[in-house]
């Protein structure tokens, strides 16, 4: 049975949806669910099904021996982020090298960077007068969605589609993918 570990910061939809795609494999089980928020829908998500959460503060984060010590616990295989907005530190890219994957909502390396998250990036992708947008799932290293790309599908961006329709679209191959390509790398 390989273990995987999901980092979210918010509502938790993207872990739940990976949570309940694994909950009957018998190769592949989401072992826990690390945040940096206690006060997000994450825990109440992925508590219901089963999976235990905990939060770390930020320090805690950054300096590593704690989270490395959940992860240990847990004999996590892979760390999934899935909305986590914090910063992956040293001490856990030392300790998970090449195992350490993101979903990013846009074709990266377009609309990635510090602070290119969420809506923020729906937003510049419409601005930019783009014809396509979709999902990049990369390895996670010391910069911002630099890493190298995993995975990557599309979906067309209308002339008169908004920010939240650009978003709901992203999101649907989110939901679709990210799972799949989880199962895969750890095949």
């Amino acid at each position: 049975m390989k273990n995987v570990a999901i980092f979210a910061s918010g509502s938790g939809t993207n872990a739940e949806n990976i949570a309940r795609y694994f909950s009957k494999s018998e190769t592949v089980k989401v072992a826990v669910v690390l945040s940096n928020n206690k006060n997000v829908g994450v825990h109440a998500r992925v508590n219901k099904l089963g999976i235990p959460s905990f939060v770390f503060s930020r320090d805690e984060f950054v300096e590593g021996t704690p989270v490395l010590a959940k992860l240990a616990e847990y004999q996590v295989d892979l760390i999934v982020l899935a909305g986590f907005m914090n910063k992956i530190s040293d001490a856990l890219l030392g300790a998970y090298p090449g195992k350490i994957i993101n979903i990013h909502p846009a074709l990266l390396p377009k609309h990635g960077g510090k602070g290119m998250y969420g809506m923020h990036v729906h937003e510049a992708v419409v601005a930019a007068g783009e014809k396509e947008s979709g999902i990049t799932i990369h390895y996670i290293n010391e910069n911002y969605d630099e890493g190298d790309v995993i995975f990557q599908a599309e979906c067309e961006v209308l002339p008169t589609d908004t920010p939240d329709e650009v978003a709901t679209k992203v999101h649907a191959l989110e939901y679709a993918h990210y799972p799949h390509v989880i199962e895969d790398l750890l095949k």
